[in-house]
């Protein structure tokens, strides 16, 4: 976990991107973040085993983060319907969520695509068939960037305070360590 010092130029550069970034609602993150802290949770893509595994781990966890007071967001690159689908069978329909399959949001808050090492290292081929086969999350093919790396931000007042950029994409960051601000946020076996 990092904590983030923003310059006066990153904070203003922050907050336009944060007045655009609109959920499938309409409301944009900026607005939300001056409501409560905001959980913004980017995601590879749909076929992505990592990316349902975190779904089953924010599904297993909503109620106690939006207990503590946050928000969850979900930023996705996937067409709507089968990502809506996808949520629908996680039991989070009614999470907010942004589709950015131009990577705008990506770029902006510079989450880079992955290295080989990233996306097919031993860990991920490991961490692949313990959660694709037998926590039975499945593999599908990618019919977004499967080379976008995923992170996880928490933006409150406007500003980002928490950030964890996965070093690979079989990083399983503890969301609720995340959110409370635990000085170490795990990766590995959540819950």
């Amino acid at each position: 976990m990092k904590r983030t010092a923003q310059s006066p130029a990153d904070a203003l550069a922050v907050s336009k991107v944060l007045e655009r970034a609109l959920t499938q609602s309409g409301d944009n993150i900026m607005d939300l973040s001056a409501a409560s802290p905001v959980l913004l949770v980017f995601l590879r893509h749909a076929g992505c085993s990592f990316c349902r595994e975190t779904l089953g781990d924010l599904a297993r966890e909503r109620g106690v983060i939006e207990r503590c007071g946050t928000r969850i967001v979900l930023v996705h690159m996937s067409e709507t319907a089968a990502f809506d689908a996808l949520l629908l069978k996680y039991g989070l329909s009614q999470v907010d969520r942004i589709c950015d399959g131009d990577r705008d949001l990506y770029r902006a808050f510079g989450i880079k695509r992955g290295t080989l090492r990233q996306l097919f290292g031993p860990k991920v081929w490991w961490r692949g068939l313990l959660g694709g086969v037998v926590a039975r999350h499945g593999i599908a093919a990618a019919k977004a960037d499967s080379s976008q790396m995923p992170a996880i931000f928490l933006v409150h007042q406007a500003s980002i305070v928490r950030r964890f950029r996965h070093r690979s994409a079989a990083d399983r960051p503890d969301y609720l360590a995340f959110c409370r601000g635990d000085r170490s946020v795990r990766c590995g076996a959540a819950g």
